[in-house]
């Protein structure tokens, strides 16, 4: 036989064989290749910075958040715990600005945006995407910026009224005890505080309270420095604390507030008015400065309290039915953020943000 009707017949097996293969793959089982063989497959064909964005990017089609600007600059190695800590499903947190046109929200940190806006996000933003403003500190210790109407699209704040609410503590509802006792206290009243500036109300209000009563006092601005580990013990060793804000602002009640209630010590407040505390805890938990005509009326009665033990255990009333939570910076946060933008689709702007913050 000679060697061309051979060929023709091997070309006729084959090209069976293909036709066969065409009809026969629906009734095999598909293998899907494993992981490292398919970034083996796009690192022959694809530089090293797309090999980071097949790595990183979100392959369950989650909801992406990008933190643009880290807040104060400080990394966080551990971000995409939202469903293992907070229990907050189908989010994916990213720092990749390689994955900007694909993320739905991006996290802008206030405190970190240069005063000509030059370290915004510089590209064309999404229809789909929203722009989240994110701030803790309090209006007195944030700069205006220009050019700020309608640039963001929500909110990310401690103020209750924000798009998306985070406040620097909250009760969470939980069984308690019904005979909570406070434990053994050394001191009668106490303050830790590092920032001092005569100009504060709360130092004003502290140079005219200790003429009448001891305060037992900690911090940088006393050069009394206590290490993290005896912080609350410290706190926990007082009856009564000094929880005093640096500023005084709606809803701004930070964890010189929240800390104490969780020692199991009764913060005095000087800040935010009663009514905005009190939407956070019952009304007989703490003390608000504003109840009393002068810092002496204060000291008079934190005195008679300490005389009278019955009286000093309404404060904790509360510790019945709740406890502390503190939330985790700044990991929850932008979890929260993303479980906002899951439940939320609607398109929305802020068209005065100086208006609603700094007002």
């Amino acid at each position: 036989m000679s060697s061309e009707p051979v060929h023709k017949i091997v070309r006729l097996l084959l090209l069976g064989l293909v036709i066969l293969g065409c009809f026969m793959t629906p009734f095999f089982m598909y293998f899907k290749p494993s992981k490292s063989c398919l970034f083996a497959s796009v690192e022959s064909i694809a530089p090293r910075e797309r090999i980071e964005e097949v790595l990183t990017t979100n392959d369950h089609n989650d909801t992406t958040v990008l933190i643009w600007l880290w807040p104060f600059g400080k990394k966080r190695d551990k971000v995409n715990i939202c469903a293992s800590k907070f229990s907050i499903d189908g989010c994916f947190i990213t720092t990749d600005r390689n994955l900007y046109n694909k993320s739905d929200g991006v996290i802008i940190h206030h405190r970190d945006i240069h005063s000509d806006l030059s370290n915004l996000p510089p590209h064309q933003r999404p229809p789909f995407q929203k722009w989240i403003w994110m701030n803790w500190e309090s209006p007195s210790h944030s700069s205006k910026l220009g050019n700020m109407k309608n640039l963001f699209n929500l909110t990310l704040n401690y103020r209750l009224d924000a798009d998306i609410p985070v406040p620097y503590g909250s009760l969470v509802y939980t069984e308690g005890e019904d005979n909570f006792a406070p434990p053994s206290k050394d001191k009668l009243l106490c303050w830790i505080v590092s920032h001092w500036d005569e100009n504060f109300a709360r130092v004003k209000y502290y140079n005219e309270l200790q003429k009448h009563i001891k305060v037992d006092v900690y911090g940088r601005a006393f050069n009394k420095c206590i290490t993290p580990q005896e912080y609350v013990s410290t706190l926990a060793s007082c009856k009564f604390y000094l929880a005093f804000e640096n500023s005084l602002h709606k809803d701004y009640i930070t964890e010189k507030f929240y800390n104490p209630l969780g020692a199991s010590t009764v913060p005095v407040v000087l800040g935010a008015s009663r009514e905005d505390y009190e939407n956070v805890i019952q009304g007989d938990a703490f003390i608000h400065v504003d109840d009393f005509a002068s810092p002496k009326e204060l000291a008079d009665y934190i005195l008679q309290l300490d005389k009278n033990e019955e009286r000093y255990r309404r404060f904790f009333e509360w510790r019945r039915h709740f406890k502390v939570k503190r939330p985790v910076f700044w990991a929850e946060h932008a979890c929260v953020a993303c479980d906002y933008l899951r439940r939320h689709r609607k398109y929305q702007v802020i068209q005065n943000l100086d208006k609603w913050f700094w007002a």
